[in-house]
C-alpha cells in the first residue's frame, strides 16, 4: 500500500523539468538553442517556466539537460528563484524522457515534472490533491488542441483513472505528479515517458487524470511557435503591487529574522488575497542590512521566508518572488559593505523584476513605510503610497482608483 499525499504536511517536493530534446519539428528557428532557451518578449521560455512554478515552496528545482546543455547550465545552474535553488544534470548519452529520470533515483522526493517546451497555467496543488492513495501518478490533461502531437492523445477520464478511448477528446497536458515509488518503473535504457512507461500504467489503472482548461502552450510546433509571444504577453502580463516587508506585512520590531517574531499586520493576509483574485503579481522589495551586520545570517532570512511561503500558500496566496539588499556602508561582512543601487532607495531590485516579468507598470502600485521606499518607487514611476492601518482596505483602495 502506498502512502498518501498530503500537501498540508512539510513533505518535500521537487520538480523536475526535461530540457534535453532537439526541437526537430522547429529546427529552422532554433539558431543552435535548445527549444526551452528560445526567447519570447526578450526573456528564455524557460524563464516563464521556472517564474511561473517558483512561487510554489519547492524543495529543489532539476533541469535534465542533454542537446546544447552548456547554454542552460550557463543561465541556470546553481541560480535561485524565489528561494528555490535550480540544479542542472547532464545525460552522458540520450536516454529520452524516461530514461532521463534515473540519475536521480537516489536524490528526489515526490516531484512535479514538467517539458520544458510546454507551459500550462493550472494549480499544481490541484493535480497533487487528484492523486489516489493507491496510484503512482496523476496527469494533468487539456482539451484536445491540434497540436499535432500523438504522445498520450485520445485520452479520457473515468472515476478520476485516465484511459485510453478512441473517441476521447484530451490530451496529454505536460505537468505530472509522481511519488518517488514511481521511478522503479524506469528501466536504465533509453525509453520514452510518454511511449513506453505511461501507457502500460494507465492500461493498469495505476494513473490518475485531472481536467483543466487553463491556458496551455507548447512551442514545439511551428504553428505555435509563431504565436508564442503575443500569446505570453496576452496570459501574463498583469499589474503588479511592490511591498515593503517590515512595516508594510509585518510588525517592525527591529530586523525580525524569525517566524516567532513575525506578525502579521492588520488586514494584511485578507488583502493579500484580494491581490490574488483581482490577478496581481506580487513581489516583496526588501532592505535585510540586517544580514551584512551579521545580527542574523542569510540562512535564517531564507528559512523564514520559505515558512512564510507554506504559510500564505495554504491561504492559496502566492508570492511570485522576493528580492532582498544586503548591503549596507556599516556592513560587517566585507561583500556587503558598500553602497548599492539594491538597497532602497536604490531601484535595482525593482529593475530585475521588470525585466523578468510581463508587468503592465501603470497599473502596479507600491507600499512602503520608509521615505527610501517613496524615492525607490518614484525612481521606478511605481505609484506609492505609505502603508496604513488596515492592509485590505488600502490595496483595495488603491486598486479600485485604477
Amino acid at each position: 500500500m502506498l502512502k498518501n499525499t498530503n500537501i498540508n504536511s512539510n513533505k518535500k517536493l521537487d520538480l523536475l523539468i526535461l530540457v534535453g530534446g532537439k526541437g526537430t519539428r522547429i529546427k529552422k528557428y532554433l539558431r543552435g538553442l535548445p527549444k526551452p532557451m528560445l526567447k519570447f518578449n526578450n526573456k528564455f521560455f524557460l524563464n516563464y517556466i521556472i517564474n511561473f512554478a517558483s512561487k510554489y515552496n519547492l524543495n529543489k528545482i532539476y533541469l535534465l539537460t542533454g542537446y546544447k546543455s552548456n547554454i542552460i547550465y550557463q543561465k541556470f545552474h546553481n541560480k535561485t528563484f524565489n528561494f528555490v535553488k535550480i540544479e542542472c544534470i547532464k545525460e552522458k548519452k540520450e536516454m529520452g524522457t524516461a530514461g532521463a529520470l534515473n540519475s536521480l533515483k537516489n536524490k528526489i522526493n515526490d516531484f512535479i515534472l514538467l517539458n520544458g517546451d510546454t507551459l500550462f497555467d493550472i494549480d499544481y496543488l490541484k493535480l497533487i490533491k487528484s492523486l489516489d492513495k493507491n496510484n503512482y501518478g496523476t496527469m494533468s490533461l487539456v482539451k484536445n488542441l491540434k497540436q499535432n502531437s500523438m504522445k498520450l492523445n485520445f485520452l479520457s477520464v473515468n472515476n478520476n483513472l485516465v484511459k485510453y478511448n478512441s473517441k476521447g477528446s484530451l490530451m496529454n497536458g505536460g505537468v505530472y505528479f509522481f511519488r518517488k515509488e514511481f521511478l522503479k518503473f524506469i528501466p536504465k535504457k533509453k525509453c520514452s515517458l510518454e511511449n513506453d512507461i505511461l501507457p502500460s500504467l494507465i492500461y493498469k489503472k495505476k494513473i490518475n487524470g485531472k481536467i483543466f482548461d487553463n491556458f496551455f502552450l507548447d512551442i514545439g510546433t511551428e504553428n505555435y511557435y509563431k504565436k508564442a509571444s503575443r500569446l505570453l504577453i496576452k496570459n501574463f502580463k498583469r499589474p503588479a503591487v511592490f511591498l515593503d516587508r517590515d512595516g508594510v506585512i509585518n510588525h517592525d520590531y527591529g530586523y525580525v529574522h524569525t517566524l516567532k517574531k513575525f506578525k502579521f499586520k492588520n488586514g494584511v493576509i485578507k488583502g493579500l488575497k484580494y491581490l490574488t483574485k483581482k490577478n496581481y503579481y506580487i513581489f516583496i522589495v526588501t532592505n535585510q542590512a540586517g544580514i551584512g551586520k551579521k545580527i542574523y545570517s542569510l540562512e535564517k532570512f531564507i528559512k523564514l521566508h520559505k515558512e512564510l511561503k507554506e504559510i500564505l500558500i495554504k491561504e492559496k496566496i502566492y508570492i511570485n518572488d522576493v528580492k532582498y539588499s544586503p548591503y549596507h556602508i556599516d556592513a560587517k561582512i566585507k561583500k556587503f559593505k558598500k553602497r548599492s543601487g539594491f538597497r532602497k532607495p536604490g531601484n535595482l531590485m525593482i529593475k530585475e523584476i521588470l525585466k523578468s516579468w510581463d508587468i503592465l507598470i501603470n497599473k502596479s502600485f507600491m507600499i512602503g513605510d520608509k521615505i527610501s521606499d517613496k524615492m525607490c518607487a518614484e525612481k521606478s514611476d511605481l505609484y506609492f503610497e505609505f502603508a496604513k492601518d488596515n492592509f485590505y482596505y488600502q490595496a483595495r483602495s488603491i486598486v479600485k482608483k485604477g
